[in-house]
């Protein structure tokens, strides 16, 4: 056989990074809820109220005030809920109670606002943030001539008529991997994203815009659903939204709706989801 005969060898199989506790520890998988009124995001701050604070401090009156802050899939803003938001933590190996007591112990110690719904061992390599895959949110509208007290602190209060045919027209045209620079507010980073889902449904009087993708820049979501609502309104057709996205100016696009509409309801590891209902 001649060398010009010799088949190339195949790059070696790519696979997802493992990510391990240090050691001394276990890790911990939790799926959390909270209501996000009163905590300034998830994210640790200095002199405010942050859900991964609380959780952490939650975590030390039960006699594990070694471990590490607990890490989230996404880092939701002020005023955002969770509905099911996969965590991580890292424990010393000398935290004795069991993973099936600890969901029930941590919310003894929790404000109502705040709540572990399941703990368990994580999987080997697992990685609440970056072995994420997917991540789904829900803005909710409140679609009625009268704002409803039960829905004032989760849900936007739109009382002018919306076309949900045109919402679903215009976000058709943003579904799929794009610069979604238009929709972000003060971003650095890469602003090419993957938009995997885009789409209204209605259940009564509750308008529900469900936005999936691997990640999201920083209050993309919120100006994606602004930009939607200008279309409900008739303002925006689907070849404008298409020529906002492709200009790459904030300024075109809808304002970024308030936060208490808008809820992280779920992640994907792979093939493995957790979400609620």
């Amino acid at each position: 056989m001649s060398a010009d005969s010799v088949l190339p060898q195949a790059a070696p199989l790519l696979t997802p990074p493992l990510f391990a506790p240090p050691a001394g520890f276990v890790r911990l998988r939790l799926t959390v809820a909270y209501h996000g009124a009163q905590f300034a995001g998830w994210q640790s701050q200095p002199q405010t109220r942050t859900v991964q604070d609380t959780l952490h401090e939650a975590f030390g009156r039960l006699g594990a005030a070694e471990s590490a802050r607990p890490v989230a899939a996404g880092r939701t803003d002020a005023g955002v809920h969770a509905d099911a938001m996969p965590a991580h933590i890292d424990v010393p190996d000398s935290f004795r109670l069991a993973p099936e007591r600890l969901a029930r112990a941590l919310n003894a110690h929790l404000p109502p606002d705040l709540a572990v719904l399941e703990a368990a061992p994580a999987p080997a390599g697992f990685h609440a943030r970056f072995g994420c895959t997917g991540r789904a949110y829900i803005y909710r509208l409140w679609a009625a001539p009268q704002r409803h007290p039960l829905w004032a602190d989760r849900a936007l209060h739109v009382s002018g008529p919306l076309d949900a045919g045109a919402m679903n027209a215009a976000a058709a045209v943003l579904i799929g991997t794009h610069d979604f620079a238009a929709f972000a507010t003060r971003e650095d980073r890469h602003t090419v994203r993957e938009l995997r889902r885009l789409e209204v449904k209605i259940v009564g009087n509750i308008w529900e815009i469900h936005v999936q993708g691997e990640s999201f820049l920083r209050h993309m979501v919120r100006g994606l659903v602004g930009t939607l609502l200008l279309a409900g309104q008739g303002q925006l057709s689907p070849a404008q939204t298409a020529d906002i996205l492709q200009g790459g100016q904030r300024a075109r696009a809808g304002a970024n709706v308030p936060a208490h509409g808008l809820t992280f309801s779920g992640a994907e590891y792979g093939k493995m989801a957790y979400r609620r209902g």
